[in-house]
């Protein structure tokens, strides 16, 4: 019997490959655009913290885009939904952690909100803000077999080495960028004004934001 040739990558004409990854860039950007934890994560760590502290969150959410783009071109989606337990445990850490992070903003809306604290908020600092931006986006798995689709419906079967760096370079410049935009956005003079006028409320409905994603993630922890 004779043994099968090992599948090599397919060779893409550079037009098509371009057509390709502009595709994916669109449908990346959508998805990254949407409504979701990173979103209030980011933005409630720009509005009270400094600048830089919000753009270290949009690199964190960067790299866990690149984690899960390059776990989509490894075939993630087929070791998740093959082991239950795997796919349970990634989402039950993702609500955790999301919990955790409502429960702080929470307990911290009676806090008062001065120049002081926001260079110095225990809650944000750098490195915390990365940590969150990252785990914020390892959190939720689903954007794995998000990825996965998305690459499934529109590469070939076997991307070139170069079309799989351009893609991954491509989804943390998505992230990243994005989430710069609102890190930048929820740190203007203006955005943190109106932030110290009503810190109590804004804390309390992002910890209610968060909480309820949080618990959306904690009750879809399971295959369907």
């Amino acid at each position: 019997m004779a043994a099968h040739a090992p599948m090599r990558p397919s060779k893409v004409p550079v037009v098509e490959a371009s057509h390709i990854l502009a595709a994916v860039s669109i449908r990346l950007l959508l998805g990254a655009t949407s409504p979701g934890p990173g979103f209030v994560v980011v933005a409630q760590i720009s509005i009270s913290s400094p600048r830089a502290h919000g753009v270290l969150a949009a690199f964190g959410m960067g790299l866990g885009g690149v984690i899960f783009a390059v776990a989509a071109l490894l075939g993630l989606k087929v070791g998740l939904t093959a082991v239950p337990a795997l796919y349970m445990t990634l989402k039950l850490a993702g609500g955790a952690n999301l919990g955790f992070l409502a429960y702080r903003l929470w307990t911290g809306t009676r806090l008062p909100f001065t120049t002081e604290e926001r260079t110095q908020d225990s809650r944000f600092t750098g490195s915390r803000a990365f940590t969150l931006g990252l785990s914020t986006q390892l959190g939720n798995p689903k954007t794995a077999i998000v990825y996965a689709i998305i690459f499934a419906g529109t590469l070939p079967e076997t991307p070139s080495l170069t079309i799989a760096a351009a893609l991954i370079l491509i989804v943390f410049i998505i992230e990243l960028g994005w989430y710069s935009i609102v890190a930048v956005a929820f740190s203007t003079g203006r955005a943190r004004a109106a932030y110290g006028r009503g810190k109590a409320w804004i804390d309390r409905i992002a910890a209610g934001a968060l909480a309820a994603l949080g618990l959306k993630i904690l009750k879809s922890a399971r295959i369907t």
